[in-house]
């Protein structure tokens, strides 16, 4: 059976939506649909139930992914011992992260990594932080820079790179310095720009709970740095990491608020499924990261 045609299983398996694998696996809708309908005939069950509104996998499809998930383990461990063989590696290894992940953490990995092993191409993808457990849930990338949970799922292995805290920050007017404190911030009335989804936005909820305060919510947002964006334009009031402000082009445009109680900081790292550590690549970047953590 073909690799390629298991690949786009295995991803559809993951995302469960037929727009999300055709883009991320570089197909078209139509040509991702007549692969499973060829694969669907060729096993002879239906492997996927499909409306308007959504898709599931169809007891033969949990079945099937488990023999797919197995060949293509067969199919990396080849690769790999064929790379050990020729003692260098070779493929592709796919690394997903925000924009501020892909120029303040990853150059002096990855800088490592391809003096060590020219022969492997590099995908990066960017986008939203919140989204990048999601990528590796979904096999849209082997390793991923991200927030780590305070739960960590036993499927990922995760390693700490930075801490960096979780701030407030409002617009700069000119001449003005840092901004009011909480106790001086009408939440009910001051607009908060809030991330549309993960771990800053869980724990803001947490802390407006804490306060008891039902926050004055302008917009929920995709990307720390659309928020900083907004925020910069005078739309209300944002919540993101530290490490995102000192980065950004318009950190001079905006200020951290001294806002007390103080939101749980994030931890920053590398994470991967725990099955990913068999490619052999993955465990070279891996490697490599360890010895930059500890330096």
């Amino acid at each position: 059976m073909d690799i390629r045609v298991l690949k786009l299983f295995n991803h559809l398996a993951g995302s469960l939506h037929f727009g999300r694998t055709s883009r991320a696996m570089n197909v078209t809708p139509s040509a991702l649909t007549r692969t499973i309908q060829r694969l669907e005939e060729e096993v002879g069950e239906a492997l996927f139930v499909r409306d308007n509104r959504s898709v599931t996998l169809t007891q033969a499809g949990e079945r099937f992914r488990e023999y797919a998930d197995h060949v293509l383990r067969g199919w990396e461990e080849l690769h790999n011992d064929l790379s050990r063989d020729e003692e260098a590696l070779r493929g592709d290894i796919s690394i997903y992260c925000s924009v501020t992940a892909a120029y303040s953490i990853l150059p002096r990995i990855l800088g490592r990594f391809r003096a060590v092993h020219p022969e492997v191409h590099i995908k990066l993808q960017t986008g939203d932080a919140a989204q990048a457990l999601d990528k590796l849930e979904n096999g849209e990338a082997d390793l991923t820079i991200a927030a780590l949970p305070d739960n960590r799922p036993a499927r990922l292995t995760c390693l700490k790179i930075i801490e960096t805290p979780l701030v407030f920050i409002a617009p700069r007017p000119a001449g003005e310095g840092a901004g009011p404190g909480s106790s001086a911030i009408d939440w009910h009335r001051t607009p908060v720009i809030m991330a549309e989804q993960g771990l800053s936005r869980e724990r803001a909820e947490r802390w407006f709970a804490e306060k008891k305060v039902v926050p004055n919510i302008y917009a929920h947002v995709a990307g720390n740095e659309a928020i900083i964006a907004m925020v910069s334009l005078g739309c209300g009031i944002g919540i993101v990491p530290q490490l995102v402000v000192e980065k950004s082009p318009l950190r001079e445009q905006i200020a951290i608020l001294p806002v007390t109680p103080q939101l749980t900081p994030f931890s920053i790292g590398v994470c991967t499924a725990r099955k990913n550590m068999l490619n052999s690549k993955v465990q070279a970047f891996w490697a490599i990261a360890e010895q930059e953590t500890g330096e």
